[in-house]
Parts: C-alpha cells; structure tokens; sequence
C-alpha cells in the first residue's frame, strides 16, 4: 500500500482535511485483511473499530431468523463501521464478499483525539456526518423502490 497519509488525502472520508489532521489520522491507522466471506462483525457486537475501505467489497446484512439479508454493498473507499464515533454497538452485520483490505482505527481513540483537539474533532464529526447522510438517502431510495414501484407506461 502507497504511504497511509497519500491514501486518506484521496480517500472520500477524509479527502479536503488538513494536513495535520490527516497526519493525526494516519498515526491512529492500522492496515487490516479479511478474507471472503469471514465475518468482520456481527450486528450488536460492541466494537470500536471504524475502517476505511482501501479495497474489496463488504455486505452489509441483518440477520433474519435463519438467513443474513443483505441491505446494502460497501466498495472501497467507503466507510464501514461509522457507529464507533457514536456508540459501540454495530448496527449490521458486515461480510467480506471478496478478500477485503481496509485501514482499521480505534473508535474510542479517535473520540479521545477529537475531544483534545476540537479543530480535529470538528472535521472527523462532520465526515462521519455526512456518510450517515448518504447511507440514510441510500435506504430512502431502495425504500422508495420497493415500496413504491415505478409503474410502466402504458
């Protein structure tokens, strides 16, 4: 993998952050694989782990009595685990569809580092924002679909 810091100045989550928050970053970053179809979390495991995709492909799943259902497909350069700066508990299941290379952080670390410096904080917390936003528009859409189906011209 090219250096940490030229990965997360391009990566969608952190892409326009400072240099020095991209630096405080980088040192909290740890590289992580997984391989298809392992499990990376459950949903409502406690975990703190927060990834940011460098490659591969996640399912993102809730488990119906029997059978995991997916709900959505997380690509690289996506964020998986954004829970962690906010409570600890997974909200999904996560599965590597295919061998998974991610940067791993500490979700309570990164909350410590946010909290010393609130210029850091600032920028992390408005990152993990807006994935929020994009996941909740992403679930109204596919709601829209399946509740709601375009009817064919006649």
């Amino acid at each position: 993998m090219p250096d940490i810091a030229d990965f997360l100045r391009e990566h969608n989550f952190s892409k326009g952050f400072w240099p020095e928050h991209i630096a405080r970053l980088a040192a909290m970053a740890s590289e992580v694989h997984f391989r298809s179809g392992e499990l990376i979390f459950h949903e409502g495991d406690r975990s703190s782990l927060f990834y940011l995709l460098v490659s591969g492909r996640v399912a993102l799943e809730v488990v119906d009595p029997g059978r995991p259902v997916r709900l959505g497909t997380l690509y690289s350069g996506e964020v998986l685990g954004w829970s962690s700066l906010t409570t600890f508990e997974k909200q999904f299941q996560a599965r590597a569809l295919e061998d998974v290379h991610a940067l791993a952080f500490d979700g309570t670390r990164l909350l410590h580092a946010c909290e010393e410096d609130y210029g850091f904080g600032f920028v992390i917390m408005r990152a993990a924002l807006k994935v929020t936003v994009e996941r909740l528009h992403t679930l109204r859409t596919d709601l829209l679909e399946v509740y709601n189906p375009v009817e064919a011209l006649v």
